[in-house]
């Protein structure tokens, strides 16, 4: 197990990692601005762009269980450093690639092996393990924060970016902005040796098998997958609901998407400030179920521009909320050893959700021409997944072997 050194402190991982955050997640989200700008580049219709995007989101969530069990098996400096270079390809390939087939195959791999290296699953085992029992929900809830940081702050630079400098010229920039930033701040997160201590250790298909075998771990599963179908649909269709219900200046959409971010990073640290307060698995009950009233209420009420800036805030609080809470449990009931690979599993059901909600928003609004579907299932699933929390067992695990 990794055990911390003397320069491996707990600011000098939230500094490292929440830079490393902020990139990967601030670019990620601003990815919708080039929809229209590639498509009309290269003749496509808008469908290639978004099953570039949702294979993106699921090979972000199939590679994360292994970017996790590299994590925690060589270190975390390591596996960054890979999803930066991964990252950067994957911009630049974006960029070059005129072949739709090519473009959706290698901006997935690419760019999710990027964010699979350098997102929440990557670095939550080093933040897991340099942090003390009683302030690792608190240390969480500061890398959420750094996510939602990169959200509100990277989206209005990439636009100016793709209106100052062009669309592809705006990729090489964000690629080398990667590189330039992500590969110094690797090297903060180098982690001491392994160390065997005595006795039985716990293997890696050990650790996969008692977690999956485990009701809480999987109800974790549940509710991530829940989380995922939310966020994607509502990040990427929410633009094209407003036009639909004749809202139709970008701005509005814009600023509902950056306040989200800018929300959301109260949301999460506050989160992970709580989750060391109060029972966890209450927190993730009460966020799901709190998505559901905030859903219906806007659903529910007149349709203006201040009242999607108040949905944009209400849901932005709740957005991520959920990662350092889940994040805490896992640590708390499975320990810190395999951390990386246990959340990237959990993870892996969040980009399940994703790519149903991105992809299902989409087929349900072109076979019945409106959204009313997706939202009730959205809804319904909030409370489902407030349920599912409910029952969560967050007392560490007993095992039988030595200790």
């Amino acid at each position: 197990m990794f055990t911390a050194d003397r320069t491996l402190t707990l600011k000098n991982v939230l500094l490292a990692t929440g830079v490393v955050l902020t990139l990967a997640m601030g670019v990620r989200h601003g990815f919708g601005f080039w929809m229209q700008p590639i498509s009309q580049a290269n003749g496509w219709t808008r469908e290639t762009y978004s099953l570039a995007q949702a294979m993106q989101n699921l090979m972000w969530g199939a590679f994360g269980p292994f970017a996790g069990m590299a994590a925690d098996r060589f270190g975390t400096m390591r596996v960054v450093l890979v999803g930066a270079i991964s990252y950067m390809l994957g911009l630049v390939w974006m960029a070059t690639i005129t072949h739709p087939t090519l473009f959706v195959l290698g901006s997935g791999v690419f760019i999710g092996l990027g964010l699979a290296c350098t997102a929440f699953g990557a670095v939550s085992g080093i933040i897991g393990r340099v942090a003390p029992p009683e302030k690792r929900s608190w240390a969480f809830g500061i890398s959420g924060a750094a996510s939602s940081f990169g959200q509100f702050m990277m989206m209005p630079i990439e636009q100016q970016l793709i209106s100052a400098v062009g669309w592809q010229n705006a990729f090489y920039i964000l690629g080398a902005l990667l590189v330039l930033l992500m590969v110094p701040m690797a090297f903060y997160l180098r982690e001491p040796a392994v160390e065997h201590a005595h006795g039985p250790q716990q293997s890696i298909r050990e650790a996969a098998s008692e977690a999956l075998g485990n009701r809480s771990f999987l109800f974790l599963v549940a509710g991530y997958f829940v989380c995922g179908f939310q966020v994607v649909f509502i990040g990427v269709h929410l633009p094209a609901y407003l036009r639909d219900q004749g809202i139709g200046n970008p701005s509005v959409a814009v600023l509902a998407l950056a306040l989200i971010g800018l929300f959301n990073i109260f949301g999460s640290y506050y989160a992970g400030k709580l989750g060391g307060r109060f029972p966890k698995r209450y927190l993730l009950s009460t966020i799901y179920f709190s998505r559901s009233v905030v859903i219906s209420l806007f659903l529910l009420a007149p349709l203006a521009p201040m009242s999607v800036y108040l949905f944009a805030a209400a849901m932005g609080v709740l957005w991520l909320s959920t990662v350092p809470l889940t994040n805490g449990i896992i640590a708390g009931v499975f320990g810190v050893k395999h951390m990386s690979m246990l959340a990237g599993i959990v993870f892996f059901s969040h980009q399940l959700g994703s790519f149903l909600g991105v992809w299902l928003g989409g087929y349900l609004y072109s076979t019945q021409g409106s959204y009313n579907m997706v939202w009730g299932i959205a809804i319904a699933l909030g409370v489902m997944s407030g349920l599912i929390n409910l029952p969560i067992n967050e007392r560490p695990l007993a095992r039988t072997q030595a200790a």
